[in-house]
């Protein structure tokens, strides 16, 4: 199980890295929209939907996605297309912060099929274009991105399970432990710190390194959330060893969309002040 788990991970981690460093834009947003997909697929199962609705879900999650794809469009279209980014990640922010947040605390999500289904692409679609709008920045922003949650998760996990006594959500997920989210915190402290030495970063990166691990977190618990509401165990099979794609991005999903905004925030204020 462990030598599966790793070479699942060290595929995943080569895959991410040549897509990340080598594809022009578009096929990097293409080829995370496909991707995306599949979370939507799994989605799906999660919210229990018939056959013909799952398809239909990801159909729609594909065609909303595929219009925000970067395309050589017209000066007055890529003003829409960006514009639209720009409200979808605002939203998702919003999403994050005060409707998972009230879910979490109450340890109830809801399980209306249509509120699930904004939910779902609320979920997927930001955090696709995210990632997308991040790596115009700069890939190594997103490289960066990735590698705090993917360090906090893991600290969490092997701290949790040496020293874990203190259970951080036992309703939600009782093996998440608060030593492991201090476990994750002194990770990507270290690691912040290392950054911030290497390339003569100011020690402001060591704060918006730990929000981004406290938002992993948060994604973590609301799949863990759903999961547990569905009578799920994992999203979905396609990863041998880890479970589904919403197993593996889902720290990702609630830290890049608010990593996009505080990126581009003045943009988005520019945008909210003409109206």
């Amino acid at each position: 199980m462990i030598q599966t788990r790793l070479v699942t991970a060290l595929v995943l981690i080569a895959a991410f890295l040549g897509a990340l460093l080598l594809l022009p834009d578009f096929y990097w947003a293409a080829l995370l929209l496909a991707v995306a997909c599949v979370g939507a697929w799994e989605w799906s199962t999660i919210a229990g939907y018939s056959l013909s609705a799952r398809r239909i879900y990801v159909a729609f999650v594909t065609m909303t996605g595929a219009l925000l794809l970067p395309l050589p469009l017209p000066a007055n279209a890529l003003v829409w297309q960006h514009q639209v980014q720009m409200w979808v990640i605002f939203a998702a922010a919003v999403f994050w912060l005060l409707l998972v947040t009230y879910w979490l605390l109450k340890h109830q999500a809801s399980n209306n099929a249509v509120t699930l289904a904004c939910t779902g692409w609320m979920v997927l679609v930001p955090t696709w274009l995210a990632l997308v709008s991040l790596r115009r920045v700069s890939p190594l922003l997103v490289l960066a991105l990735v590698a705090t949650v993917c360090i906090a998760d893991s600290a969490a996990y092997v701290v949790g399970k040496r020293f874990g006594r203190h259970k951080l959500a036992p309703l939600i997920s009782p093996g998440k432990t608060w030593e492991g989210v201090l476990g994750a915190v002194a990770a990507v402290t270290l690691y912040g710190a290392v950054l911030c030495l290497v390339f003569d970063l100011g020690l402001w990166v060591l704060v918006g390194l730990w929000g981004v691990t406290v938002l992993s977190i948060v994604g973590d618990l609301f799949e863990s959330l759903l999961k547990r509401q569905a009578g799920l165990k994992d999203s979905g099979t396609w990863l041998p060893g880890h479970g589904g794609v919403l197993d593996r991005i889902d720290g990702l999903t609630a830290a890049l969309p608010i990593a996009a905004l505080y990126t581009y925030f003045p943009l988005y204020y520019t945008t909210l002040a003409d109206g």
